[in-house]
């Protein structure tokens, strides 16, 4: 396993704002994750997913993806299992909320474009609401999705962030596996 990177300090997680981190994508996956946006935290660390407390590594792990819980540090680890990871939007925030819905908008169109470029077999947006605001469909429940985005079928997951208390560990693990045993 590898080692944690720093908990950033304050002025870290303040320069953080705006930034980017480099998509985890090759092409053919089996599934590509996508998160809403990275936290000022990923953001300052240059690693999806990492704020400690953030469930999307258990899930992961939980739903039959990964043969161990990995750190957010061995994300490059994911392609050789044919996972990747990317955002709705790129640029780093505090929370989700500060993202305007012409924001998610212009991410779920380059979303788009990515997904039928690189051809992964699934998509997987974690975080029903940022979902239903980038493709417009207001409808749209956790599981999968009858349309499709740049050629690729969907299916939504609850978003694993900590703020969303009301998905335990254990209930998006079984999301997670519900995917996985989706998959070819």
């Amino acid at each position: 396993m590898a080692t944690r990177a720093a908990k950033p300090t304050k002025d870290q997680l303040a320069a953080a704002h705006g930034t980017t981190i480099p998509d985890v994508l090759t092409p053919g996956l089996r599934v590509l994750f996508c998160g809403i946006n990275p936290g000022l935290y990923s953001g300052a660390v240059g690693l999806h997913f990492a704020r400690p407390g953030n469930r999307f590594w258990p899930a992961l792990h939980g739903g039959g993806f990964t043969p161990r819980r990995f750190d957010p540090s061995e994300q490059d680890a994911l392609l050789p299992l044919g996972i990747g990871i990317t955002n709705v939007v790129a640029r780093a925030t505090a929370r989700a909320d500060e993202l305007s819905a012409d924001e998610l908008r212009a991410g779920g169109a380059a979303l788009a474009r990515k997904v039928e470029k690189y051809r992964p077999g699934w998509l997987a947006v974690v975080g029903i609401t940022a979902y239903r605001v980038a493709f417009g469909r207001p409808k749209a429940t956790i599981g999968p999705q009858r349309e499709t985005v740049g050629g690729a079928s969907v299916w939504v997951l609850p978003n694993p962030s900590g703020l969303n208390a009301h998905w335990t560990p254990a209930g998006l693990a079984a999301e997670f596996a519900r995917l996985n045993s989706n998959l070819p």
